[in-house]
């Protein structure tokens, strides 16, 4: 086995074209407890659009290898490392800023972060399943506690962490309502979505309102949210949010509806992706792949999921924009 690897490193922070460069770097050893996963896939996520543009410039020292799903095969173990043998197809969420990243060909991780990949998988589909999966678990399942037959309003459910939402959801036996745009209201609906807003054909609140209110609001989109989920909340409803908030919001009124907030920032966890797995095996989740670049290409797969336009013409796909590390992942 060559003692290096393909990666593609962020060298400056700023916009994709000048961010990255394509490197041989030292292939990882595992240390204890740890194997070594040759990474056939990964993907594309918000989180590492951030981290390129700066956000996370304190925790982060360049030049750095980025990405945080990875999909693919163990190769080499650890002492004291029995879970899994070489050969054996795996996928996790690799640690958020610690250590190298998933953007290369090998990565080392904790065994115990490690799950199986569900066979009805290709490693496209579960490198671009991990992150949103986890993000859509923890925020409805450890967070809010969604139960069955609650109302959970599912804010964005074309994006990424959306569509798998929408999907934890229904199959957890909630009711489903989601604002996306008109073209993807048929999306959203075949993913399990029972009621579908236009967030830009009018006040989705006052929409909401007619429902008769939500248990549950997710919130993948930021802006004015937290504050107007108060609107909309039965009593002793829940909001987990999973976006940054740049500006203080007003949450008194959500005092009178005794309601509770919640932040997340997803967290590598085993449990919660053989949770998914199960999932996956039923028929109740699928990962939404609108994409799918090689690793050279890094830096087109961030121009697109920013919202321009990569290398003839595309547009922001609907679901995940993932990285063929090998050709053959798909």
């Amino acid at each position: 086995m060559s003692t290096s690897m393909r990666a593609t490193q962020l060298v400056r922070f700023g916009e994709p074209d000048t961010a990255f460069t394509s490197r041989e770097l030292p292939r990882p050893t595992p240390g204890p407890g740890q194997v070594l996963v040759r990474v056939l896939a990964t993907s594309v996520n918000p989180l590492d659009l951030q981290t390129r543009r700066g956000d996370y410039r304190d925790q982060l020292p360049l030049p750095a290898v980025i990405g945080n799903d990875v999909s693919g095969t163990v190769v080499e173990n650890g002492p004291g490392a029995d879970e899994f043998r070489p050969g054996d197809e795996v996928w996790y969420l690799a640690p958020i800023f610690a250590g190298q990243g998933t953007y290369a060909e090998y990565h080392v991780v904790d065994q115990a972060l490690v799950a199986r990949k569900p066979a009805g998988l290709s490693h496209v589909e579960a490198a671009g399943l991990a992150l949103v999966g986890m993000t859509a678990w923890q925020a409805l399942v450890e967070r809010t506690g969604l139960r069955l037959g609650e109302r959970v309003l599912v804010h964005g459910g074309a994006g990424g962490v959306g569509s798998a939402a929408i999907q934890v959801a229904a199959a957890l036996g909630a009711e489903v309502v989601t604002t996306a745009r008109a073209k993807d209201h048929e999306f959203v609906t075949a993913l399990g979505a029972t009621t579908v807003i236009d967030f830009s054909a009018g006040d989705y609140a006052e929409q909401v309102r007619a429902l008769g209110g939500v248990d549950v609001v997710l919130d993948t989109v930021g802006g004015d949210t937290l504050s107007r989920s108060a609107e909309i909340l039965a009593d002793r409803g829940r909001v987990v949010s999973i976006v940054d908030i740049p500006q203080p919001q007003n949450l008194l009124a959500a005092w009178g509806v005794n309601a509770t907030y919640h932040f997340l920032f997803v967290e590598p966890d085993r449990a919660g992706l053989e949770a998914l797995g199960r999932l996956v095996d039923l028929g109740k989740l699928r990962p939404v792949i609108g994409a799918v670049f090689p690793l050279a290409d890094i830096a087109e797969a961030h121009a697109l999921l920013e919202g321009g336009s990569a290398a003839g013409g595309r547009k922001r796909p609907r679901g995940k924009i993932a990285i063929a590390v090998d050709p053959q992942a798909g």
